[in-house]
């Protein structure tokens, strides 16, 4: 069986790790340069509260000691309801990711169905993520489906 757990903060430098897996996975190598060392206090603030609107889930790695075999981040937002939502609660799904060496295992199900449980007990009625095109059948297996969405991005 499959030990699914909540990330701790002492989890914050492999939950990096794992981020860039699938960085590099998705987007193709792109160098942590800074960018870990500086995200990494708030990273760790983050899994530190338990209470908080940020949550990751993770396998510990079955053949290395003190690395993460699969991770899942995500986090709840607020916007104003509507007819579907009326509480304006939505939950986004990041972060999926698997070390290279532990796939085909079923831990990327296995985490992203832990945080899909966190949401359902904070009461929060719909949830969306990106989906790479490897990604995608995991999702459609649990009921995501595609959304016509008209989302545009600036950059500050």
């Amino acid at each position: 069986m499959t030990h699914v757990r909540r990330a701790v903060p002492e989890d914050a430098e492999e939950v990096l790790r794992l981020r860039q897996v699938m960085i590099d996975s998705v987007f193709g190598t792109d160098s942590p340069g800074t960018w870990h060392a500086e995200s990494l206090p708030t990273v760790r603030g983050r899994l530190g509260d338990p209470d908080g609107d940020f949550a990751a889930f993770v396998i510990d790695h079955p053949d290395r000691p003190d690395a993460l075999a699969a991770l899942v981040a995500g986090t709840i937002d607020y916007r104003i309801g509507n007819g579907g939502n009326p509480q304006g609660a939505i939950g986004y799904v990041f972060s999926v990711a698997t070390d290279p060496d532990a796939r085909r295992r079923g831990y990327a199900r296995a985490v992203v169905e832990a945080l899909l449980d966190w949401y359902r007990e904070r009461g929060v009625p719909q949830v969306d993520l990106n989906a790479s095109a490897e990604g995608e059948p995991l999702y459609a297996s649990l009921g995501f489906v595609r959304k016509p969405d008209p989302s545009m991005r600036l950059q500050l």
